[in-house]
């Protein structure tokens, strides 16, 4: 299984930007997706997360940003809109016991990032 992320890039501050990641292999199904963050000289974090059963968001994205999937075509979405400076990081993609067809394992697998660079 690989994950490939992409629609990073450099944008205003305020502006939108759409990222997606999107796992390629014979799946059968996928736990939980998520997207997570890493800004220069810190630790990485979560950022939203979304299951067959809810969806949550860090605090200091709460309303600017929406989670969503396409488990047909086992890809996440992250939509970002009113971006800040202090969103610019490395944005992760993460997807939570991935179990392959034949097989009852799950495993967790990361995508490669994405750079998001928000200008002031």
């Amino acid at each position: 299984v690989q994950l490939q992320a992409s629609g990073g890039g450099l944008v205003h501050s305020g502006g939108s930007l759409r990222l997606s990641c999107a796992a390629s292999g014979n799946i059968a199904s996928i736990n939980a997706m998520s997207w997570y963050r890493q800004a220069p000289g810190k630790q990485r974090e979560l950022v939203a997360r979304i299951s067959s059963s809810s969806t949550n968001y860090a605090d200091s994205v709460k309303g600017r940003f929406t989670i969503s999937r396409d488990n047909a075509k086992n890809t996440v979405y992250l939509q970002m809109n009113n971006l800040e400076p202090e969103d610019t990081a490395v944005y992760y993609c993460n997807f939570d016991r991935v179990v392959i067809v034949g097989d009852y394992r799950g495993k967790n697998y990361w995508g490669q990032g994405t750079l998001v660079t928000v200008s002031s």
